[in-house]
């Protein structure tokens, strides 16, 4: 199954992205597709490891229960999906790279429902929500 993925650049440190992004539990303030969080789970360091997040962007609407992987940040961090009600698979990962003082982030999402859709329909909803969410992230971090 192939990943729908995109890029943003990002004018902050990749750090203060970095920052936002690990932040779980304030997306509703900044993405409209994301309209609760609740940290279920957390690592020593304080990190949401397991997160249900009510999900509501155009057909993706479900209650999702997520879990995240931090091995790799703050260059990747990894989600995969737990628990849902519609959907049976919501896999992907935030990459960061530095370029100057500028962040580049790549945002990649797979998501499969509980019933048949076509790949060209599901690509789309997926490339909708990853533009939405890169979009409204941008917007939050460059104010």
């Amino acid at each position: 199954m192939s990943q729908t993925q995109a890029s943003a650049t990002i004018e902050a440190p990749l750090a203060d992205v970095n920052t936002v992004i690990s932040d779980l539990p304030n997306y509703p303030s900044w993405s409209s597709a994301i309209t609760a969080v609740k940290v279920i789970e957390s690592d020593a360091q304080g990190r949401a490891t397991k997160v249900e997040l009510k999900v509501n962007s155009g057909p993706l609407r479900d209650t999702v229960v997520l879990d995240y992987e931090w091995s790799a940040a703050p260059a990747q961090i990894s989600f995969s999906l737990s628990d849902a009600d519609l959907l049976t698979a919501m896999d992907g990962f935030y990459k960061l790279e530095a370029d100057g003082d500028e962040t580049i982030l790549t945002y990649a999402l797979t998501v499969e429902l509980n019933m048949p859709v076509p790949a060209m329909m599901r690509q789309k909803a997926e490339k909708s929500f990853i533009d939405q969410v890169l979009k409204e992230l941008k917007g939050h971090i460059e104010g």
